[in-house]
C-alpha cells in the first residue's frame, strides 16, 4: 500500500511538471526608447503577444523548453533571442531594435530580381510608408514632394493637373509603376497616382536615370514603382483620416481576410473630398481643385503548395474635379457664361503575378488598365480613352557566377479622342525581348550586362543597350558605374496640358520621330557606424544624359501657339545629388538631400536653359522622439531655385523667372494610446504662393473666353487700354501649388 501511494504521488508530480506554465517577460526598445505595440512571438508556436506604451510585453502559458523569441517593429529590423524555460520558471528576455536604413532593403525594381539593396548593380532609392507619414498626403504625387531630386509639377493653375519631375526631365520622362506592372502612363499619369490607398503602400522604389532595356518606352529619365503590401504582411485593418483647415477631408481604409487556408486578400479604399471654393489670391479662380474621389483596391494572394507566386489585384477609380469662376456651377459645364475646367475620370486596372509551376524560376505578369475622360475646359470639349494591355514572361537563371534573367514582353495601346489630331483611334502593339547577365567575376566585382530590343508597330525596330559596373569596396563603401540608352515615343495629347486649354493653338511640325537618350551615372554609398546606435549613411551621384531628337514644347517662339517639332539639335541634363540620412540615439532622425542640375537644348548652335526647370533644390525630413510624452515632431520640406517660365509676350508683366521658394510643415504625433496614433500640424508654413510679387498668375482672368482680345491682320494680338498687356487667357504660367498655410488633423488607427 506504502509503495502504490508512493507511485500515485510521483506521477501526480510529474503530471504537474509536464502541465506546469509559466510566462516570458521583456521589455523592446530602440536605443532605449520604448516601442509601442511591437509585434513579438514564439517561433513555431500559437504564442505572442505585443508590447505596450512603456515598451513591456508578457506571454503567458508557456511550457518547459527551448523556444526562438522573434521580435518585428515597422521601419526597424527584426530580431530574434532564444530562451530554455526550466521547472516552469518565468524568464525575462529584452530586445533593443536598430532602424532600417533602407540600405538592407530588398528591391526589384533596378534589375527585375529581389536582391538587398547593397547588392544590386543598380541604385534604388527606397521610401517606406513612415516616410510619407512624416508629411501626411492625400494621395502619392504629392507625397513625393521630399523625395530628392523628384518634384511634382502642375501644369494648370486651373484644374491641377501636373506630372513628376525626375532631375529635371519632365513628367513624359518617367515611367510610373504599380507592382512593377506600367499601368499609369500618358492620359492617365497624374489620375493614376491618385487614389492609391496609403494603407495599402509597402514601399516606393525611385531609380533615376535610363531604365528603357528593362522597361521599355518612358523609362527615359527614371522611374518610381510603387509596390503594394502582401495581404500576409498586412494589418488586419487600418484606418487614418485627416482634414485640414481648408475644407480636405481623406479616409484610408485597409483590411485583410482569409477564405480558407487557401486564400487571402487585402482590402483598400480611398475616399477624397474638397469642396470648399477658394480664392485668396482674389482674381476670382479657384485656387485649389474642387475634387471628389473614390478609390478602391483589392488584392488577393493564393497559397499553393509549391509555395510559388500566385496573386490578382485590381483597382477602381472615379473622380469628379472642377475649377475656375468662382460663381461656376455644373449647369456652367462646357458652355461660354462662366469659365470652368471639369474632369470626370473612370479607370479601372488589373494586375497578376504567376509563376509557372515548373523546376526553373519563370514569372508570368500581365496588367491591364481602361482609362475614360470625360472632361471640358471652359466651352472645349476633350473626350479620350486609353487602354494598356501588357504581359511579360521572365526567365531568371543561376549558372556559376552569372545571374541571368531572360524575357519577353507585349505591350498593347489604344488611345483616342476627339481632338482634331485624332481622326482614328490610334493602336499600337510593341513586341519586346530582353536579357541581362549580372557577372560576379570577383569577391568584390561585378558587372552587369543588359540588351532590349522592341519593335513598334508605327515606329519600327528599336535598341537599347545597357551596363552597368559595382564594386563593394567594403561593408561600408559601394562604388556603381551606370551606363545606357533610352527611348521614348510621344503621344502630345496625353502628355501636354497646356495644349488643351487656354488659347494657344498646337502646331506639330513633320512626323515626330522616337527620342533617344544616352545616359552615364556615377553612384557613391557611404556607411558610418558609431557607438551607441549612432548612424549616418551618404550616397552622391553624378549624372550626364545626351538627348536626340527631343520633342520640347516651344512656348518662345510665337506666344499664341505651342510648336511641337524634333529637335534639330540636342539636349543635355547633367547634375550631381547627394542623400544623407543621420540617426542618433537621442531619438533623433534626419534625412537630407540637395541637388544641382543644368537642364539644356542647343539648336542652330544656340544653347537655351529649358522651361520649368531649377537649377538646385533641397528636401528635408527631421524627426525627435520625447519618449516621456509619447511624442514624435516631424520637420519636412523643400526649397527649389528659380525656374524659367511661359510667359505670353514681350508686354507680360509677370516674372520670367520664378524666385527661391520653399514649402515647409511640421507635424507632431501622439502615441500614448494603444493601437491609436494622434497626429496634426501645419502645413506650408511660410504660407509661401506663387502670386506673391506678381501682378496676376492667371493671364486674362477676367476674360477667360477672349471676347475683348483684339488681334491684327496677322492674328497677333493687340495692346488695347482694356488689355494694356496684349494676353489673352493663359493659365500654365504654374510652377508651385497656390495653396497658403493651412492646419491639419488626423486619426490613425492599426489592428495587427
Amino acid at each position: 500500500m506504502k509503495n502504490l501511494i508512493l507511485c500515485c504521488l510521483t506521477c501526480l508530480l510529474s503530471g504537474y511538471s509536464v502541465s506546469a506554465q509559466t510566462t516570458i517577460k521583456g521589455k523592446v526598445t530602440s536605443d532605449g526608447v520604448p516601442l509601442h505595440y511591437a509585434n513579438v512571438v514564439i517561433a513555431k508556436t500559437q504564442l505572442g503577444a505585443s508590447t505596450d506604451a512603456n515598451g513591456l510585453f508578457t506571454i503567458e502559458n508557456v511550457s518547459d523548453g527551448t523556444y526562438e523569441i522573434q521580435v518585428s517593429f515597422t521601419g526597424f529590423r527584426s530580431q530574434r533571442k532564444n530562451i530554455t524555460i526550466l521547472n516552469a520558471t518565468p524568464a525575462t528576455v529584452h530586445f533593443d531594435l536598430k532602424e532600417n536604413q533602407s540600405l538592407d532593403e530588398v528591391v526589384v525594381t533596378g534589375t527585375l530580381k529581389a536582391v538587398n539593396r547593397l547588392e544590386s548593380p543598380v541604385p534604388v532609392e527606397v521610401y517606406k510608408p513612415t516616410f510619407f507619414k512624416k508629411n501626411p498626403t492625400s494621395n502619392i504625387f504629392e507625397a513625393l514632394q521630399n523625395v530628392n531630386g523628384v518634384r511634382p509639377q502642375l501644369n494648370c493653375n486651373v484644374c491641377n493637373t501636373g506630372d513628376i519631375h525626375i532631375n529635371g526631365l519632365e513628367g513624359p520622362y518617367t515611367l510610373v509603376l504599380i507592382d512593377g506592372m506600367p499601368i499609369v502612363s500618358g492620359l492617365s499619369t497624374v489620375y493614376g497616382l491618385s487614389g492609391i490607398p496609403n494603407s495599402l503602400l509597402e514601399r516606393v522604389e525611385v531609380v533615376k536615370g535610363p531604365a528603357s532595356s528593362l522597361y521599355g518606352s518612358e523609362a527615359v529619365g527614371g522611374l518610381i514603382n510603387i509596390i503594394t503590401k502582401s495581404p500576409k504582411n498586412a494589418p488586419v485593418f487600418s484606418a487614418d483620416a485627416f482634414g485640414t483647415s481648408w475644407g480636405e477631408l481623406n479616409t484610408d481604409l485597409g483590411f485583410k481576410s482569409n477564405i480558407g487556408k487557401s486564400v487571402s486578400f487585402l482590402t483598400g479604399v480611398n475616399y477624397f473630398n474638397y469642396s470648399n471654393p477658394t480664392d485668396k489670391n482674389n482674381d476670382n479662380f479657384t485656387d485649389v481643385t474642387l475634387q471628389h474621389r473614390v478609390s478602391v483596391f483589392q488584392k488577393w494572394n493564393f497559397n499553393r503548395k509549391s509555395n510559388k507566386l500566385f496573386s490578382i489585384a485590381g483597382r477602381y477609380f472615379y473622380e469628379d474635379r472642377w475649377g475656375g469662376e468662382m460663381q461656376w456651377e455644373k449647369k456652367y459645364r462646357g458652355g461660354d457664361e462662366v469659365y470652368g475646367e471639369s474632369i470626370y475620370t473612370k479607370r479601372w486596372e488589373l494586375i497578376g503575378a504567376y509563376e509557372l509551376p515548373v523546376s526553373e524560376k519563370m514569372l508570368l505578369s500581365f496588367s491591364y488598365t481602361d482609362h475614360d475622360q470625360n472632361s471640358v475646359y471652359g466651352n472645349s470639349p476633350f473626350m479620350a480613352v486609353q487602354r494598356i494591355g501588357f504581359g511579360q514572361l521572365t526567365w531568371d537563371k543561376k549558372i556559376k557566377n552569372h545571374d541571368l534573367l531572360f524575357g519577353t514582353a507585349i505591350r498593347y495601346q489604344l488611345y483616342n479622342d476627339n481632338t482634331p489630331a485624332t481622326t482614328t483611334a490610334d493602336e499600337t502593339w510593341i513586341p519586346s525581348v530582353f536579357v541581362q547577365d549580372e557577372i560576379s567575376f570577383a569577391e568584390k566585382h561585378s558587372i552587369l550586362l543588359g540588351a532590349r530590343y522592341d519593335y513598334n508597330s508605327n515606329h519600327g525596330s528599336i535598341f537599347t543597350p545597357r551596363f552597368a559596373y559595382k564594386w563593394k569596396v567594403d561593408d561600408t563603401n559601394i562604388i556603381r558605374l551606370n551606363a545606357g540608352t533610352g527611348f521614348r515615343i510621344v503621344n502630345l495629347f496625353t502628355e501636354e496640358h497646356a495644349a488643351l486649354t487656354g488659347s494657344r493653338d498646337v502646331i506639330v511640325v513633320g512626323d515626330l520621330k522616337p527620342e533617344r537618350s544616352y545616359n552615364v551615372n556615377l553612384n557613391y554609398l557611404k556607411k558610418f557606424y558609431f557607438g551607441d546606435g549612432n548612424f549616418i549613411g551618404l550616397e552622391t551621384s553624378a549624372w550626364y544624359t545626351y538627348f536626340t531628337n527631343s520633342i520640347i514644347p516651344d512656348y518662345d517662339t510665337n506666344p499664341n501657339q505651342i510648336i511641337y517639332k524634333n529637335l534639330d539639335g540636342h539636349a543635355i541634363t547633367k547634375g550631381i545629388s547627394a542623400n544623407i540620412d543621420m540617426v542618433f540615439n537621442n531619438g533623433l532622425k534626419v534625412i537630407l538631400g540637395a541637388t544641382y542640375m543644368d537642364v539644356n537644348k542647343t539648336e542652330n548652335g544656340v544653347t537655351t536653359r529649358q522651361m520649368l526647370t531649377e537649377r538646385f533644390s533641397g528636401t528635408w525630413a527631421i524627426s525627435y522622439k520625447i519618449p516621456k510624452l509619447y511624442l514624435d515632431i516631424d520637420y519636412t520640406g523643400n526649397l527649389y531655385g528659380p525656374m524659367r517660365l511661359p510667359l505670353l509676350g514681350p508686354l507680360d508683366p509677370r516674372k520670367e523667372y520664378s524666385p527661391v521658394w520653399s514649402i515647409q510643415n511640421i507635424q507632431l504625433t501622439y502615441t500614448r494610446l494603444k493601437n491609436f496614433e494622434i497626429y496634426g500640424g501645419v502645413k506650408n508654413l511660410l504660407n509661401w504662393t506663387p502670386n506673391k510679387g506678381n501682378p496676376f498668375i492667371i493671364a486674362r482672368a477676367n476674360d477667360p473666353f477672349d471676347h475683348n482680345v483684339q488681334h491684327d491682320t496677322n492674328g497677333n494680338v493687340i495692346a488695347t487700354p482694356d488689355n494694356p498687356y496684349a494676353l489673352t487667357f493663359d493659365p500654365s504660367y504654374v510652377y508651385g501649388p497656390n495653396q497658403g498655410i493651412r492646419g491639419f488633423l488626423g486619426l490613425r488607427y492599426t489592428l495587427k
